[in-house]
């Protein structure tokens, strides 16, 4: 059970500083011992790497016991396109003799009623605490498509997003920066091209069954149905990369993605003013941690 009250003496939770790493990264090698550490010091150098949000944490929250790291929970805080504070909830670790003070570290991060906060890859011991926190799913399952295999629709045309590209133009300056940005992080950002419209996509390689099938992982899309109407432009440009399957979160079925749809897969949550829609994992972990 957590406890939310006053911390015993010795025990203090506070936001982690870069001085910090060499304890976090041992803290969350315990939690997670399947991750390398060189996984999690690629993580905390790509946190260090986003832009600062107001005054809140670069990298989360820690319990300090005595001057030792003995709980961690990563927050990856950022300005969505319209100007939302989002707060991806990540990587929470707590060793076993001070698990009854881990709700100490996600009531400390929760405090901001402004942020809207995300639970996107919760651990089966962890959902019980996330559904008691009001989380609510904004994705109960994954769409496993064939982008090649979607009807064509009209001269649509895939161009990759960089610097200086006349076409991103035709986009706001919110959906520049950020195919801009998710570029910078190693993210395939593309910008789907029909007449004078122009739709933006970002996406990540990434391997789903157990690391056999290299797919690509949609990390924004605007909506389903943009998704639909240029997956065959988005098929072309991703099977030159040799990736011929793609994933993306839904509620069910999506219309026009020839695949099938997966009930129960990788559900995501979210609690607060602004939560997101199937298909936006923007400035998440999918995107700044290396898969």
């Amino acid at each position: 059970m957590s406890v939310l009250g006053p911390l015993p003496e010795g025990l203090v939770c506070r936001p982690i500083e870069e001085a910090d790493w060499p304890g976090v990264i041992d803290c969350l090698r315990r939690g997670f011992p399947e991750r390398s550490q060189r996984h999690w010091e690629g993580a905390l150098e790509r946190m260090s790497g986003c832009a600062a949000v107001q005054d809140l944490p670069r990298y989360g929250y820690l319990l300090d016991c005595e001057g030792r790291v003995v709980g961690v929970l990563l927050a990856l805080y950022f300005r969505h396109p319209g100007d939302a504070i989002r707060c991806n909830l990540s990587s929470w670790a707590v060793d076993e003799e001070f698990r009854s003070y881990a709700g100490k570290l996600i009531m400390t991060a929760m405090r901001r009623r402004d942020v809207t906060f995300l639970s996107i890859t919760p651990a089966p011991v962890t959902l019980k605490v996330t559904e008691a926190l009001r989380f609510r799913r904004f994705a109960e399952g994954q769409q496993a498509f064939v982008p090649l295999l979607s009807r064509a629709t009209g001269a649509i045309r895939a161009v990759v997003a960089r610097p200086g590209l006349a076409e991103l133009d035709r986009l706001p300056e919110e959906d520049r920066t950020l195919l801009l940005d998710h570029a910078a992080l190693g993210c395939d950002s593309v910008v789907c091209l029909d007449g004078d419209d122009a739709y933006p996509f970002v996406l990540k390689p990434r391997r789903v069954l157990r690391g056999l099938i290299p797919c690509s992982q949609v990390i924004y899309c605007r909506s389903h149905a943009d998704l639909s109407r240029c997956a065959h432009a988005l098929g072309r440009h991703l099977a030159r990369k040799g990736l011929f399957f793609a994933v993306v979160d839904a509620c069910g079925p999506v219309p026009g993605l020839t695949g099938r749809y997966f009930a129960g897969v990788g559900p995501k949550y979210a609690k607060g003013p602004n939560p997101p829609w199937p298909g936006d994992l923007a400035f998440t972990e999918f995107a700044v941690f290396d898969a």
